[in-house]
């Protein structure tokens, strides 16, 4: 199937590993090309410097509301346009809740919820302004579908990101501007590499997954592509889930 990515621009946050660099891996195979966002600036150069220039590796910290925003000056810069945004920086400390400090909730909303809603209001300001069309794909958690114990902070973050998508959808429609959102359940990344490292964990997870499997992030990546495309041009304020049957079963 051919998804039409050739000469289309997008921005991906939380780019330096996991689905969010299966998410530039996967644009950039179909013609796309990246302006790739993180903190990791090592894991960013390497990533730009193994599928080159196709990919513009932009240091970026997810609390800098200013930095964020300024993501699609930087494509419009390197690029001459934007396409989409894929908004899956994230970050999921554990712990009761009753033990964190305020900042902890503090950080993970400012990452997890307002740093998405700056960059999709700057695209949205840039594509309105254009008459351009535009795609913003929010990256949840089946934990803002479900809320989860010790995930206090990150399931209260991803369930607004659920709730922003929608109200986005609503207010951009006209535009032509989608707003969609991805709620991934377990997948074999870094984050849950407590769980990886542990036979007896690893196995006690995977029984709460109907398919008896992780995911692997290069599943996400024709997702990602699928929503960023003309394909799509019909879907707007939906959620994705995939998770494997997790949540079918709760």
């Amino acid at each position: 199937m051919e998804l039409g990515l050739d000469n289309h621009v997008a921005v991906v946050t939380g780019a330096s590993r996991g689905l969010g660099e299966a998410a530039v891996r996967a644009l950039v195979a179909e013609g796309a090309c990246v302006v790739a966002a993180a903190r990791s600036v090592d894991a960013l150069e390497a990533l730009a410097g193994e599928l080159g220039d196709a990919v513009a590796a932009v240091p970026c910290d997810m609390r800098d509301r200013t930095g964020v925003a300024g993501l699609v000056d930087e494509a419009i810069s390197r690029f001459g346009r934007l396409d989409s945004v894929v908004n899956n920086a994230g970050i999921a400390p554990a712990s009761t809740f009753v033990s964190q400090p305020d900042e902890v909730l503090d950080e993970v909303l400012a990452v997890n919820l307002a740093a998405p809603a700056a960059l999709a209001r700057r695209a949205a300001h840039h594509w309105i302004g254009t008459g351009s069309p535009g795609s913003v794909i929010n990256v949840a958690s089946t934990s803002g579908l479900r809320g989860k114990p010790l995930l206090a902070a990150y399931s209260a973050s991803k369930g607004g990101l659920l709730r922003l998508t929608e109200a986005l959808a609503g207010e951009w429609a006209r535009h032509r501007i989608r707003v969609n959102v991805i709620a991934p359940g377990a997948f074999e990344t870094a984050a849950q590499s407590a769980v990886l490292d542990d036979p007896d964990t690893l196995s006690a997870r995977l029984r709460r997954i109907p398919v008896r499997r992780m995911g692997l992030p290069d599943e996400i990546g024709p997702l990602v592509c699928y929503l960023a495309s003309g394909l799509s041009a019909f879907v707007t304020g939906s959620c994705v889930v995939i998770d494997g049957g997790e949540v079918s079963k709760l």
